[in-house]
Protein backbone atom coordinates (compact mmCIF):
# COMPACT_ATOMS: atom_id res chain seq x y z
CA UNK A 1 0.00 0.00 0.00
CA UNK A 2 2.79 2.41 0.94
CA UNK A 3 4.63 1.56 -2.27
CA UNK A 4 1.49 2.39 -4.23
CA UNK A 5 1.34 5.91 -2.73
CA UNK A 6 5.05 6.41 -3.30
CA UNK A 7 4.70 5.46 -6.97
CA UNK A 8 1.79 7.90 -7.35
CA UNK A 9 3.93 10.73 -5.96
CA UNK A 10 6.93 9.74 -8.04
CA UNK A 11 4.78 9.82 -11.18
CA UNK A 12 4.15 13.53 -10.59
CA UNK A 13 7.81 14.14 -11.43
CA UNK A 14 9.05 11.42 -13.76
CA UNK A 15 12.80 11.16 -14.19
CA UNK A 16 14.27 12.96 -17.17
CA UNK A 17 17.07 11.76 -19.41
CA UNK A 18 20.60 12.53 -18.24
CA UNK A 19 21.85 15.91 -19.35
CA UNK A 20 18.50 17.65 -19.03
CA UNK A 21 18.82 21.28 -17.86
CA UNK A 22 16.35 21.17 -15.01
CA UNK A 23 15.79 18.91 -12.05
CA UNK A 24 12.97 17.93 -9.74
CA UNK A 25 13.52 20.76 -7.27
CA UNK A 26 13.61 23.34 -10.07
CA UNK A 27 10.38 21.96 -11.49
CA UNK A 28 8.77 21.93 -8.07
CA UNK A 29 9.77 25.56 -7.44
CA UNK A 30 8.58 26.57 -10.90
CA UNK A 31 5.27 24.76 -10.36
CA UNK A 32 4.72 26.65 -7.11
CA UNK A 33 5.40 29.91 -8.94
CA UNK A 34 2.97 28.88 -11.68
CA UNK A 35 0.36 28.19 -8.98
CA UNK A 36 0.70 31.82 -7.84
CA UNK A 37 0.51 33.14 -11.39
CA UNK A 38 -2.62 31.15 -12.20
CA UNK A 39 -4.56 31.05 -8.93
CA UNK A 40 -6.51 34.20 -9.81
CA UNK A 41 -7.41 32.50 -13.12
CA UNK A 42 -5.62 35.21 -15.09
CA UNK A 43 -2.09 34.41 -16.29
CA UNK A 44 -1.00 37.52 -18.18
CA UNK A 45 2.26 38.47 -19.89
CA UNK A 46 3.52 40.45 -16.89
CA UNK A 47 3.21 37.39 -14.66
CA UNK A 48 4.81 35.16 -17.29
CA UNK A 49 7.72 37.58 -17.73
CA UNK A 50 8.20 37.87 -13.97
CA UNK A 51 8.08 34.09 -13.68
CA UNK A 52 10.83 33.76 -16.32
CA UNK A 53 12.95 36.46 -14.62
CA UNK A 54 12.60 34.76 -11.23
CA UNK A 55 13.53 31.35 -12.62
CA UNK A 56 16.57 32.88 -14.31
CA UNK A 57 17.55 34.73 -11.12
CA UNK A 58 17.21 31.68 -8.92
CA UNK A 59 18.49 28.91 -11.17
CA UNK A 60 20.65 30.66 -13.82
CA UNK A 61 19.28 28.61 -16.70
CA UNK A 62 19.56 29.43 -20.40
CA UNK A 63 16.44 30.92 -22.02
CA UNK A 64 15.41 27.66 -23.71
CA UNK A 65 15.80 25.87 -20.37
CA UNK A 66 13.51 28.39 -18.72
CA UNK A 67 10.86 28.01 -21.41
CA UNK A 68 10.96 24.21 -21.08
CA UNK A 69 10.87 24.47 -17.28
CA UNK A 70 7.80 26.74 -17.39
CA UNK A 71 6.05 24.38 -19.79
CA UNK A 72 6.72 21.36 -17.57
CA UNK A 73 5.80 23.29 -14.43
CA UNK A 74 2.44 24.28 -15.95
CA UNK A 75 1.73 20.64 -16.81
CA UNK A 76 2.66 19.47 -13.31
CA UNK A 77 0.63 22.27 -11.74
CA UNK A 78 -2.47 21.35 -13.77
CA UNK A 79 -2.14 17.65 -12.90
CA UNK A 80 -1.33 18.04 -9.22
CA UNK A 81 -3.89 17.54 -6.49
CA UNK A 82 -1.92 19.13 -3.65
CA UNK A 83 0.96 21.44 -2.84
CA UNK A 84 2.70 18.55 -1.10
CA UNK A 85 3.80 17.20 -4.49
CA UNK A 86 5.93 20.32 -4.85
CA UNK A 87 6.86 21.31 -1.30
CA UNK A 88 8.27 17.84 -0.61
CA UNK A 89 10.97 18.42 -3.23
CA UNK A 90 11.66 21.92 -1.91
CA UNK A 91 12.07 20.66 1.65
CA UNK A 92 14.32 17.83 0.49
CA UNK A 93 16.72 19.98 -1.51
CA UNK A 94 16.52 23.72 -0.72
CA UNK A 95 18.41 25.51 2.02
CA UNK A 96 16.58 28.09 4.16
CA UNK A 97 18.01 31.00 2.08
CA UNK A 98 16.88 29.25 -1.13
CA UNK A 99 13.40 28.76 0.32
CA UNK A 100 13.33 32.45 1.22
CA UNK A 101 14.32 33.42 -2.34
CA UNK A 102 11.55 31.17 -3.67
CA UNK A 103 9.07 33.02 -1.48
CA UNK A 104 10.37 36.41 -2.70
CA UNK A 105 9.90 35.19 -6.27
CA UNK A 106 6.36 34.07 -5.54
CA UNK A 107 5.54 37.51 -4.09
CA UNK A 108 7.05 39.23 -7.16
CA UNK A 109 4.83 37.13 -9.41
CA UNK A 110 1.80 37.95 -7.28
CA UNK A 111 2.55 41.68 -7.57
CA UNK A 112 3.44 41.53 -11.29
CA UNK A 113 -0.06 42.27 -12.58
CA UNK A 114 -0.45 45.31 -10.33
CA UNK A 115 -2.89 43.79 -7.87
CA UNK A 116 -2.50 41.31 -5.05
CA UNK A 117 -5.33 38.82 -5.06
CA UNK A 118 -6.41 37.35 -1.72
CA UNK A 119 -5.93 33.85 -3.12
CA UNK A 120 -2.36 34.66 -4.15
CA UNK A 121 -1.56 35.82 -0.62
CA UNK A 122 -3.25 32.77 0.89
CA UNK A 123 -1.28 30.43 -1.39
CA UNK A 124 2.04 32.08 -0.56
CA UNK A 125 1.27 31.88 3.15
CA UNK A 126 0.39 28.18 2.79
CA UNK A 127 3.59 27.43 0.86
CA UNK A 128 5.59 29.35 3.46
CA UNK A 129 4.18 27.11 6.16
CA UNK A 130 4.69 23.92 4.15
CA UNK A 131 8.35 24.71 3.46
CA UNK A 132 8.86 25.49 7.15
CA UNK A 133 9.69 29.19 6.96
CA UNK A 134 9.01 31.43 9.93
CA UNK A 135 6.21 33.98 9.76
CA UNK A 136 8.85 36.71 9.94
CA UNK A 137 10.41 35.36 6.73
CA UNK A 138 6.97 35.42 5.09
CA UNK A 139 6.61 39.13 5.96
CA UNK A 140 10.22 39.98 5.08
CA UNK A 141 9.89 38.27 1.67
CA UNK A 142 6.68 40.22 0.98
CA UNK A 143 8.37 43.52 1.85
CA UNK A 144 11.44 42.70 -0.22
CA UNK A 145 9.31 41.84 -3.26
CA UNK A 146 7.27 45.01 -2.92
CA UNK A 147 10.33 47.22 -2.54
Amino acid sequence: MLNHFKSLLDNCFPEEPAGDNDNLSHRAAAALMVEIATIDEHFDDRELNTLAVELQRQFELPQEGIERLIERAREHSENSTSLYDFTRHINDSFTVPEKFELLVGMWRIAYADGSLDKYEEYMIRKVSELIHLAHGDFIRAKQQARG
